[in-house]
């Protein structure tokens, strides 16, 4: 890994000045701050960015928040973006639930975490406080909540405009036979917006005072992953997919992504992930957790909604995963989603996933799992066609023309568990690239976007290593 670092002293701290292609490390002024001690931000490999936190939670907030914060504020502008024109309400509404609602509930150590994000930022000279930081963090359950807020105010409900909600994500983690050489591989994509898409270049490097060291990808700003692709030092490596159309949120729960966050840090076995995940649940952002413990190499699929929990486990087989419900009691009692679409977007990608595992059984390794990111093989053209039928998503290739798809790829062995490495790809797996302009003048619809929307780039898979102690 190509290492662009400025040393301060003991500490290694660089400070993300660009939003864009320009990149540019700058020594920071409050770089004598004991706060960044052994904090860093490595220079873009195709086009990821490293950044190392270390410390007590309001440690790793303050780090987060001061080396990033151009990048904060640019991606909070996206999410009161995004936000506000899907909701057809104004950013305080969120502000305000993030203080009334989430807060209250948010474990005390994310608190601290979230708190210190917004004094980096203002330490480095931005204007954010800690409810944009909460409401930016929950940018993945806001479409549960406000729907679930107009049912419970319909007098006051708004129109909630969210086409892409549900649609996150193809994974698939397999060991045993399955495999090349028995041991667990995991992959995924994430289909999001690419306003998001050209945002979701972090790689965060975490050593806690507490709990497990961990890896895992991101957004500027966030504490957890976001996508919740990571692996931590005991073992344990975690993915999911969303579960499409599902309706349902408990306002006194816990909010998803704090669980995430927890759960990657804390859990050394599946069975911490699944307790923690499970405490507190608040259906927010509902998903089917993929899980491995390279320790034991089994592999787990926790489907979590919020009122049907379902733990599947094994040693030898596999676990697919594209936004489609399986158990038929959660799908029918918390979604809308119909089994019978064969050519939605969901229940094609399954079907795609069955066809690879049969396929290459026994052949399964990183360089064939890149190759199932990249997939474009469309089950109902029976063709190579890159839309939101394929497992590597391009939205804007049929109707309705979405501007999201997959912005990013992940792919991690057991081997590379243990090194606390995995491969990693900025933007459409596949290598290709989207162009704002272009898709604005074909689809002027979305000139709301225009401020913010802009090109993401394609580039290579390239491997994402933990920096030396």
């Amino acid at each position: 890994m190509r290492r662009g670092l400025i040393l301060l002293g003991l500490a290694l701290v660089v400070v993300v000045s660009g939003m864009g292609a320009g990149w540019q490390p700058t020594a920071p002024s409050g770089a004598r701050d004991p706060r960044l001690a052994g904090a860093y931000v490595r220079a873009p490999q195709d086009n990821w960015i490293l950044v190392h936190l270390q410390g007590t939670p309001s440690q790793i907030g303050y780090q987060n928040g001061y080396l990033l914060a151009p990048r904060i504020e640019d991606f909070e502008q996206v999410v009161r973006l995004e936000q506000t024109h899907n909701s057809s309400r104004p950013w305080s509404f969120f502000r305000d639930a993030a203080k009334n609602t989430m807060w209250p509930r948010i474990q005390p150590e994310y608190q601290q975490e979230m708190q210190g994000i917004a004094d980096g930022v203002d330490a480095h000279g931005g204007h954010l406080d800690v409810w944009d930081i909460v409401a930016m963090n929950a940018t993945e359950e806001w479409s549960y909540y406000v729907e679930q807020w107009n049912k419970q105010h319909p007098a006051q409900a708004a129109p909630l405009d969210d086409p892409d909600q549900g649609l996150h994500c193809s994974a698939f983690v397999a060991t045993g036979s399955y495999t090349k050489d028995g041991k667990i591989v995991m992959s995924h994509n994430n289909w999001s917006p690419y306003m998001e898409g050209a945002r979701w270049n972090i790689i965060y490097d975490i050593a806690p005072a507490q709990g497990e060291h961990f890896m895992m990808d991101g957004l500027p700003g966030v504490i957890h992953s976001a996508d919740d692709f990571g692996v931590n030092a005991a073992g344990i490596m975690i993915t999911e997919t969303t579960i499409d159309d599902f309706h349902g949120y408990d306002f006194q729960g816990v909010p998803e992504f704090t669980r995430a966050r927890q759960a990657m840090q804390y859990a050394t076995s599946i069975d911490d992930f699944a307790r923690i995940m499970e405490k507190g649940n608040n259906g927010g952002y509902a998903n089917d957790w993929l899980v491995a413990d390279r320790k034991t190499n089994e592999i787990a699929s926790l489907e979590l909604g919020l009122k049907n929990v379902t733990l599947q486990r094994s040693k030898d087989g596999f676990f697919v995963s594209s936004n489609f419900p399986i158990n038929s009691k959660l799908m029918r009692e918390e979604t809308t989603f119909n089994p019978s679409d064969k050519a939605s977007s969901a229940n094609a990608r399954h079907t795609r996933w069955l066809q690879l595992m049969k396929q290459y059984k026994g052949k399964i390794d990183v360089a064939r799992a890149e190759k199932f990111e990249s997939d474009h093989y469309d089950v109902i053209l029976k063709a190579i066609h890159p839309d939101s039928r394929t497992l590597c998503g391009h939205g804007t290739a049929l109707p309705p023309y979405h501007d999201s798809g997959a912005v990013e790829g992940k792919v991690i062995d057991s081997d590379m568990a243990a090194q606390m490495s995995f491969m990693a790809v900025s933007g459409h797996p596949c290598g290709s690239t989207f162009y704002a302009a272009a898709y604005l003048k074909a689809h002027p619809q979305n000139d709301w976007q225009k401020p913010l929307l802009r090109d993401m780039d394609g580039h290579s898979w390239t491997t994402v290593t933990a920096p030396e102690k």
